[in-house]
């Protein structure tokens, strides 16, 4: 059985989805954030030492980092979702899987800390704003016909993508990069990630 220890409106929310399209059996372990800082509740710290969610339990392995537990999860229940290792694809497959969490994720993260210092964090913003644009702009460029970043398929990169897809349009990107609103429209639409929304209690 897996355990998913999901914290509400967090990046845990892709685990839950994959999970509900995989269509295994799990359990999830709920923690909320605090109303006031947003921060993640102290109790994941007795689960992990950075207290920070998505985390899974598989056969009393506790496994961190949301691309860590995509590729376990897919290359035991789904590998269909990983391009053929060594191919032109599986070579994208890595560079989006990392791209998600790392370069897509800086711009991110500066753009929510330095939003709450006010007017000293001003100057920042330019800066910020125009990473942003470049990054949300490549993945618009990199979304195939199909409607995926990878294959004619849902795919692992697809998951881990959605995240910085969502934020995309939270920021009001959308009318700017139509094909990344068309496949946060066409993921969203997902029963899976209809049921996921509903058991993450967002």
């Amino acid at each position: 059985m897996i355990l998913l220890h999901h914290l509400n409106r967090s990046r845990s929310h892709r685990i839950l989805w994959l999970l509900e399209e995989l269509g295994v059996d799990y359990d999830v372990s709920y923690y909320r954030r605090d109303p006031e800082t947003n921060l993640a509740p102290p109790e994941l710290l007795t689960v992990h030492p950075l207290g920070k969610s998505p985390m899974i339990e598989l056969e009393g392995r506790l496994i961190a980092e949301s691309a860590a537990i995509v590729e376990v999860l897919c290359a035991r229940h789904a590998p269909q979702m990983v391009p053929e290792a060594g191919s032109d694809d599986h070579i994208t497959h890595l560079e989006l899987m990392h791209f998600a969490e790392g370069s897509a994720m800086t711009p991110i993260l500066l753009n929510l800390y330095v939003s709450r210092l006010g007017d000293a964090g001003k100057p920042l913003h330019p800066r910020i704003t125009s990473e942003l644009k470049n990054h949300f702009a490549y993945m618009d460029r990199m979304l195939r016909p199909s409607g995926h970043f990878v294959l004619a398929r849902l795919s692992a990169a697809d998951i881990m993508l959605s995240f910085p897809a969502e934020i995309a349009l939270r920021l009001g990107y959308g009318e700017q990069f139509g094909n990344l609103a068309r496949f946060v429209e066409d993921i969203q639409a997902r029963p899976a990630y209809q049921r996921a929304v509903e058991k993450g209690n967002d």
